[in-house]
Parts: C-alpha cells; structure tokens; sequence
C-alpha cells in the first residue's frame, strides 16, 4: 500500500504537477540574478512555470479527448442521447459534457443542435452546465494543484450540480420557453463515411491547435493575474476578503466571477494564487464554477436561443447549486489537507 501511496505522489507531484519544472525555472533565474524570493523573480517563475505546465497538460488532453471524440460525431451522440429516459437521460448528458472541452460559448451551440434535435430541454441543460464546469481537463489541472481528493468531488458535484439542475428545469416545464426558432428548426439526418486513423489524428491536431488558439489569451491572463496574487497581494488581504472567516465569502466570490469570462484553464491559476495566499478552498472552487458556466458572454449568446424565465431559472438554479459547493468545501477543507 505504501508502495501504491509513493508512485501517486510521484505522478501527482512531478508529472501533473511538475514540479521539477518549477525547480529547475528557479534555478535558471537565480542565475540570471532574479532569485525567486524577490517579487520579480517569484512572479517570473509563477508565470513561466505555470504557462508551461498547462499548455503541455492541455495539448496532451485535448489531443487525446479529441481523437476518442471522433468517434462520436453529432449525430451519433444525439442518438445515444435518445436511448436514455427520466434522470438517467440527464446522467448521461451531463457525463457527455465531462469529454467536450469546451468553454461555455462553445457549449451553447451543441446545446442548441440538441435541442433542435428533439432531446428534452432539462437533458441539453446538464449538458450545458457539465460541459464547461467539470470536463476531464479540469479534473487532470485540478488534481496537479490541489489533489485527487480535491479534483474528483469537485468533479462529482459538478455532475451532481448539472443533473440536478437539468433535472428541476424539466421538472418545471421549462422547455415552453425556448425560442421558436430553436424548437422548429429543420433536423437532417447525414452519415458520413467511416473516418480512418489518419483522419482521426488529422482531426484530434486540429481540435488541439483550435482549442490553443482560442484558450491561449485567457491562460496568459489569468497566470499574469495570478502572479500577481502571488507574489504582490498582501495575504492579509485575501484572507480578510476570501478566507474563513468571511461567512459571505463564498457568495461573494461566486457573485463576482459570474460577470467574466474565461475557461478552466485560465482560472486554475488564479485559484491556486487564492489557495496560498489563505483564501478558503470553498470560496475558490466557487469562483472557478461560476467563471466557467455563468460568464457574462455565455448568457448574451444564450439569450438568444432561450426566453427570459429559462434564463433567469438557469442562472438561480446554478448559482445556488455553485454556492452550496463552496460552502460544502469550506466545511471540509480541514479533511482534505
């Protein structure tokens, strides 16, 4: 068992997290004359490491993600979809929206073929809010800055949060609010031919180079920030603001990141900025959920395919569902360290 304990660490510390990367980062700026314990030199090697760290996680990811995709085109996945029934259906959709990593823009328009397709509106809505909020991405970046423990309840409430919320706007009988010209598009059936290996990587590299070209500003943004959090941001601050002791910090952080936008990727870190600086683990996890499901962006594009009570439902059944989260973590954080 020992054993066991000492090879995951191993893989959890030096190949997700990298942290011999990190090590040998310092090591090269100290011999520059930026030691890392100067604000320049640590934000240098926050911004350095954590940039590489994530772009080789996510090229590997996606590459694989994609490739295991192109076996599951559109129309395929809506049939499949079509087999399952009551909360299994919504199960289903949201564990779907764990393999798509797609921020929630990219979301919108699968949700919206699959409701022109005829799927229920409380299923494509655990699609919609798994998608972005809980894919296999941010279970891999979780789990090389906070821990297995940490990565996968984030993931199962997640799920947790997008069939139970797909589940009570169905319940509610939502779908006589989406817009006409979703519900009444035309639907043709089309089947390709089969795809081989090499059209399969040929697809997987360009799903990867898209994906890096999209995610790319807001993964240098969002470790700019969190340099800065790390090495410039008095901890007393965050702690006054985001940590324990504040009983509306997890609120507030989810009231906050719901007006931004960027993906998992940008925000992880910033998160694990927050983290070291003694933001509580609850009050983090809470921003991250509402940046990548409830962004300001996101629900403009989303208004247009839905009306305003769909909306204003989806918005409090998530925010709710993200605020429960945060402080579910916060109670727990003591167990999980």
């Amino acid at each position: 068992m020992e054993t066991i304990r000492t090879v995951w660490l191993f893989f959890q510390d030096q190949i997700l997290g990298m942290k011999w990367l990190n090590a040998l980062i310092g090591e090269a700026l100290a011999a520059l004359g930026l030691a890392p314990g100067s604000v320049l030199g640590g934000a240098l090697q926050f911004f350095l490491y954590d940039t590489i760290k994530i772009f080789v996680l996510l090229s590997v990811l996606i590459f694989g993600i994609s490739y295991i995709q192109s076996y599951f085109p559109p129309e395929r996945t809506k049939k499949i979809l079509g087999r399952f029934r009551g909360i299994g259906a919504n199960a289903a959709a949201a564990l779907l929206g764990t393999v798509t990593p797609f921020c929630s823009c990219s979301s919108i328009p699968l949700f919206m073929g699959f409701t022109s397709a005829g799927l229920p509106v409380g299923v494509t809505f655990s699609f919609l809010i798994s998608s972005p909020m809980v894919d296999l991405g941010s279970l891999v970046l979780l789990m090389s800055v906070f821990g297995a423990k940490v990565a996968v309840i984030y993931v199962l409430l997640g799920l947790v949060i997008a069939v139970v919320g797909g589940t009570l706007l169905e319940k509610l009988g939502m779908e006589r609010y989406v817009e006409d010209f979703i519900k009444n598009a035309p639907h043709i059936e089309t089947s390709g031919p089969a795809l081989t290996r090499r059209d399969r990587l040929v697809y997987a590299k360009e799903q990867l180079l898209g994906t890096i070209k999209k995610v790319a500003p807001y993964i240098f943004l969002g470790v700019g920030i969190g340099a800065l959090i790390h090495n410039v941001v008095p901890q007393e601050w965050v702690e006054q603001i985001l940590g324990g002791e504040n009983p509306f910090a997890v609120v507030l952080a989810t009231l906050v990141g719901v007006p931004m936008y960027a993906d998992i990727f940008g925000t992880i870190p910033v998160a694990e900025s927050l983290l070291y600086k003694g933001a509580g683990l609850g009050t983090i996890l809470s921003f991250m959920m509402a940046v990548t499901t409830l962004s300001l962006p996101s629900m403009i594009m989303l208004k247009k395919a839905v009306k305003s009570q769909l909306l204003a439902a989806f918005i409090a059944i998530c925010t709710l569902g993200i605020i429960l989260v945060g402080y579910f973590f916060n109670a727990i954080q003591p167990w999980l360290v």
